[in-house]
Parts: structure tokens; sequence; C-alpha cells
């Protein structure tokens, strides 16, 4: 994920939004403010556990200093259930077959599900950022902007089987759970092919201009669509630069049509039960792109979320959309003195993280997980 912080005006906001419907469907049906210290990136459902897994910064403001861990909380309740304690990570994910959890801290950390206690540390090179496990044939791929772009771990021995050359920084990645994973190179403007049977990349769908700053990757399996979220598309100065959905065909990489998005996007993802895209954004806004066939597409929703809310995850059982953000003291204030925290939460106060302001104290307790469903 690349460290981006929100600096979109509301004006802003409002413009881009004006492109498509600012009512619809979908509203935050549930808020949880489970407060806890230290920066955040990715956040990951695990559906079939119920288990909502968030990774943590280290935080030495407090006293005694907090560490960095993966806070894991219950799926349904949004309440703390459990951390891999000691792990520096900016996303994790799980391979249900094994019952093994894989962090992308350096060195990796794979864990097991139910105790949530660390099996073994992975010796990786680059620098570990997003990731993605893959049912087809249990390998997780770690991603890094740095070469090597992607490590491909065993997921039931935790073994490194090779890494593979991607020509640039991955953000994203999705598979079809039959041998082929799409990854997008957000500095090259491409979407990445590999075959995960051979462990090679086979090739690159170009997205031109329209593909400036790509970063959220979602994928309609059944009908091999991928939704390519594009933070900042154009061609400037003749074309400025607009946040854009480009939507494409996974098996040749034709372009399909393109759609705006309310912001510039950090995560994408989709929902086959409802046939919709979602794409979160750093000021605060999520689009939801409806696919009414595999050639119609239309933005259905652009729905006010939280600023610095700029991840997601789904929750395939309740249709529910999870992102996370923090509330933050103004720029050079400090942050007001920490409350005891409650029992069972990792610390109370907050310093500033990946998923808020650059310089800005995270204001304790603030830290809330949103759920979004209809």
């Amino acid at each position: 994920m690349r460290k981006t912080y929100f600096a979109v005006t509301a004006a802003l906001a409002i413009t881009i939004a004006g492109f498509a419907q600012q009512t619809g469907p979908y509203k935050i049906v549930k808020t949880s403010k489970t407060g806890g210290t230290g920066g955040f990136d990715y956040i990951y459902a695990d559906s079939a556990n119920r288990r909502l897994y968030i990774p943590r910064g280290a935080d030495n403001s407090t006293t005694p200093p907090s560490p960095a861990r993966i806070s894991v909380f219950d799926l349904d309740a949004l309440t703390l259930v459990g951390e891999v304690a000691d792990t520096r990570a900016n996303g994790a994910a799980i391979d249900l077959a094994s019952g093994h959890g894989f962090a992308t801290s350096k060195p990796v950390t794979m864990f097991d599900i139910k105790t949530l206690k660390v099996i073994k540390t992975i010796n990786v090179e680059g620098a570990p950022d997003g990731l993605l496990a893959d049912p087809f044939n249990q390998r997780v791929y770690i991603l890094s902007h740095q070469a090597p772009h992607v490590t491909v771990i065993d997921a039931k021995s935790g073994d490194i089987l090779g890494t593979l050359d991607l020509g640039g920084a991955p953000e994203q990645a999705a598979t079809d759970g039959a041998g082929h994973i799409y990854v997008d190179v957000s500095d090259k403007a491409n979407i990445a092919v590999i075959d995960a049977k051979a462990m090679t990349v086979t090739g690159h769908y170009d997205l031109g201009d329209k593909g400036n700053g790509v970063a959220g990757l979602a994928f309609d399996v059944k009908n091999h669509i991928l939704f390519a979220a594009c933070r900042n598309s154009g061609n400037p100065p003749a074309n400025p630069a607009t946040p854009t959905m480009v939507i494409l065909s996974a098996t040749d990489g034709k372009i399909i049509t393109t759609l705006p998005l309310a912001g510039s996007s950090d995560g994408a993802t989709f929902n086959p039960a409802t046939m919709e895209a979602f794409s979160t954004h750093g000021n605060g806004t999520l689009t939801v792109i409806k696919e009414n066939s595999p050639t119609s597409f239309v933005v259905e929703q652009n729905l006010d979320t939280m600023a610095g809310a700029k991840t997601l995850t789904l929750d395939s059982k309740t249709n529910h959309i999870l992102t996370m953000a923090a509330e933050y003291a103004a720029p050079g204030a400090p942050a007001p003195a920490a409350a005891a925290p409650a029992p069972g939460v990792p610390g109370a106060s907050g310093q500033q993280g990946r998923g808020g302001g650059r310089g800005r104290a995270m204001l304790p307790e603030s830290f809330q997980i949103l759920a979004i469903g209809r």
C-alpha cells in the first residue's frame, strides 16, 4: 500500500461525487470504536471463521509503550478477541485449508489461526506490503514495491517456493481460484497476469493513461472482469487527473469502460452475491459500481464514510463491507491525555499512523471499524 495520507478537501470530494447518484442502498450499519494505538493499513475478513484481522503499528508514546501486533476481532460483534503479538505487519491473510495465517512483516510471520501463536518467521527480501492467499494450490503471494516484487510461499509448510518479477510496484492481487492471478502494478499502469501452477508471469494488460496510479483491484470471477481502481487517470495537463475505475476483460485485457470514483482509491473488492464492485478512498467516500451485465456498468452510489477509511474487505456471509479509520488532532497539536485502556484492549492513546494524517496525533480511543451494508 502506498504511504499516502488523505489531503482531499471536502469541496473536491463533492465535485467528484457529483458525477453520480448520491443516494443508494448502502449505509453505515455499525460503528465499533475499538480504540487501540498505532498505525494501520490493510484489513482482512475471514468470513468462514468469523474473524477480522487488522495489523497495528507500535506506539512508543504510551506508558508502557504499545508494541506492534495483529488485532483480531469477532467479525459479527466487532470486538477484540485476541492478538498475534509482537508482529509489525501491513496486512494479513488466511489459508483456510491449513489453518495458517500470514502477515506481511519482515520477516513474514506465519501463525496458527486458532491459537494466534506464531508458528515460524520467514526471511524474505524486499519490503512486504500487500498479500494474497490463493486456495488453488495453497500458496501465499507476498507483494513488495521493491524487488523481488512477489515472494511465493507454501501455505502448508511456510517454505519459500520462489520469486516473481512484475517490472514494477504491486498494490493488490486477485485470484480466480483456478490457476490465474492478477496483480495491479501501480507505477507501470498495468495488470500483471500470473500462471499459479507454473509460477510464471505470462503477460501484462496495459491500461495506458487510464491506469495511472492503479491501486485497488476487484474481480468478477464468473464473468472474467477486472475492476482496476486508479488514483489519477488522465494525461495532465491536457486531461486533468481524476480517480477512475477501469473495467476490463480478464481474458484478454480489453478495456470495457471507465467510470468515475469519488476519491483516490487504496482498495477495491467485488461481491458476486450482489454483482457490485466497491472502492474506498482516503477522503472518506466509498463508490459502489453495479454490474448490470458483463458489458453494462453504472456508478450506483457514492457513500460518505470517514476520512482516512482507505482500505476495505468483504464479509461474504453478511455482504457487509468493512473499513476502518481514526480521528486525529489538528496539525502540530499534541493528542489529549489517554484514558486507561479497557480490559483486553491494547492501549488507549494514539499516534500518527499509516491510516491517518502525517504529523498528526491519533486521538485516544478514536480508532473504529465501520460496517457498511444495505
